[in-house]
């Protein structure tokens, strides 16, 4: 058991880091399952893989509870009318790709959940980005702030956030991506990706509990554990990796993130062609 705890502290590291970084979280934690297997069932392997996301969205709900609470006391009328529309805003964002999820879960896992497609995902968007990047070099952002975000435009950058459903593409890298192209700044595309998570990754944790508890799969005292270990340590790391992403982009783009993908995707070219 301690071993698999350990496995699971890992697993927490990784999607801690990643999920917020555009490099894809989802992508690395099937690359780490290749070279770290847990000893679980597939079903709750299945469900672990999303439920560890809900220690990253505790921490965007702690890092921001502020910006994100309509209630706090500490706000106006006005100000507390501005988050609701926030919310408004947020709710239009995952339309798309929760229509999307719905209609393909179970495809999109049965097909696309390994490491061929990560690799192939990692090295394409790891291109985009830069020359994302190389366009909009010399371009002025026209929405500097959450507040300037309009509904129209949540509602587009939803729509590149569906990309994300194919496993290496990257949530928020997709949204980041799509941000950007759009024309909102850096730091606006980082925080609104981080805020269309929450509901995103809420309603897919509660969606594979649910597909586990309909299995009618017991789940061991081991298992709890792991599941515990990973979204706790998660949930610390996306604190730490949360503050250093909105820090660096303030100074630097994204093409860092772009080199990394298409180096760790001719690693797992490699991988593959030698081990598979």
């Amino acid at each position: 058991m301690i071993i698999e705890l350990i496995k699971a502290a890992f697993f927490g590291i990784v999607q801690g880091i990643t999920e917020w970084l555009p490099i894809s979280s989802t992508g690395h934690m099937i690359l780490l399952e290749q070279l770290m297997p847990m000893q679980v069932s597939k079903d709750f392997w299945d469900m672990f893989l999303v439920v560890i996301q809900f220690g990253s969205i505790l921490a965007v709900l702690v890092l921001y509870f502020g910006q994100l609470n309509p209630f706090s006391p500490k706000k106006s009328k006005d100000q507390k009318k501005s988050t609701w529309s926030l919310w408004g805003k947020i709710i239009v964002g995952i339309i798309p790709a929760g229509i999307m999820g719905v209609l393909f879960n179970d495809w999109l896992d049965d097909h696309l959940y390994n490491y061929t497609t990560v690799a192939i995902t990692l090295i394409l968007y790891g291109i985009i980005f830069i020359i994302v990047e190389n366009l909009e070099r010399t371009s002025h952002p026209k929405v500097t702030s959450i507040e300037d975000v309009s509904f129209l435009k949540a509602f587009e950058i939803g729509l590149f956030q569906t990309l994300s459903l194919i496993p290496g593409t990257s949530r928020s890298g997709s949204t980041i991506i799509g941000a950007t192209i759009l024309g909102t700044s850096r730091p606006v595309a980082a925080e609104f990706s981080f805020f269309l998570a929450i509901p995103v990754m809420l309603g897919a944790s509660l969606f594979k509990v649910y597909k586990f508890m309909k299995t009618g799969t017991a789940i061991t005292s081991t298992e709890m554990g792991i599941l515990l270990v990973g979204t706790i340590v998660a949930f610390i790391v996306s604190i730490v990796v949360i503050k250093f992403l909105m820090n660096y982009i303030r100074k630097h783009d994204f093409k860092v993130f772009g080199y990394y993908r298409i180096i760790l995707g001719i690693i797992v070219v490699i991988y593959a062609v030698l081990f598979a």
